[in-house]
């Protein structure tokens, strides 16, 4: 497999962003066994604002829990241009980071 040049930033949010770090932890193994080099980390959603003043994201993936805040973030994040969406209710609970990370990367482009 060729190596990825880009680095892909991947931001979960959660309700306190503890239960999404086992699924942050799968995403990181998935990507490593496939060679994509990411940057994966999950936040509360009180966070978001803090964190995105320091880094950048590629793609921002929604907890089946906040998936409310779906429509406030696409507003207030839409001039940074990246990809919002709700991580898939199945995936979530199973802890499925391979299929997670597919989505990340496909909202990604």
């Amino acid at each position: 497999m060729k190596r990825s040049v880009f680095m892909k930033n991947i931001m979960l949010v959660c309700v306190a962003g503890m239960s999404t770090s086992l699924l942050v932890s799968k995403m990181q193994k998935a990507a490593q066994e496939q060679n994509i080099e990411a940057d994966i980390y999950a936040i509360a959603e009180g966070e978001v604002d803090k964190v995105l003043a320091a880094k950048t994201a590629d793609v921002l993936l929604l907890g089946p829990q906040v998936r409310y805040l779906k429509g406030t973030f696409e507003k207030k994040y839409k001039a940074m241009n990246f990809p919002i969406d709700v991580i898939n209710m199945a995936d979530y609970g199973m802890m499925n980071g391979e299929n997670v990370l597919k989505q990340a990367l496909q909202l990604i482009g």
